[in-house]
């Protein structure tokens, strides 16, 4: 039997790793359960009410709610969760994990509490699905590709 040892080239790719960072998407769920139940009283409906309006060139002001806020500057830190899933090392399987529990946090939140029962909140639930889910995706992905450069 023969045994094949892969060695890189020395001009390989580094590998993508860095320091631990925890998910992202803790701040925009810790920032609607500070907002909901201390300025809203539990009242899922106050996401709605409008933080500020822009007029617009047609004459029909455009009027931006508190809840829209929160679902923008939480899609900005889902892009940044889904650059950071593609590290891979053992720091990045910590991070997938904690992930997980966070989706898990978000869904029991969801399914239990009245003050979650909006659609701002539903949006966060799915923006956690969509982490985890690309999260696994992307490094399944990347151990596959490496795997099959090894047997090259």
């Amino acid at each position: 039997m023969v045994e094949h040892v892969y060695v890189p080239p020395s001009g390989a790719a580094p590998r993508r790793t860095g320091p631990f960072i925890p998910p992202l998407l803790i701040i925009p769920f810790l920032i609607y359960n500070i907002v909901a139940f201390i300025f809203l009283g539990g009242n899922p409906a106050g996401w709605s009410n409008t933080a500020f309006s822009i007029p617009m060139v047609s004459g029909v002001p455009w009027a931006v709610s508190i809840g829209d806020l929160l679902v923008i500057g939480s899609l900005v830190l889902l892009f940044l969760e889904l650059l950071k899933s593609t590290r891979i090392g053992s720091v990045s399987i910590l991070e997938h994990m904690l992930s997980m529990i966070v989706f898990v946090v978000i869904l029991v939140e969801f399914l239990l509490l009245g003050a979650a029962s909006s659609t701002v909140f539903f949006i966060l639930l799915v923006m956690a699905l969509i982490d985890v889910v690309a999260g696994f995706t992307m490094s399944i992905t990347s151990a596959t590709r490496d795997m099959s450069m090894a047997g090259h």
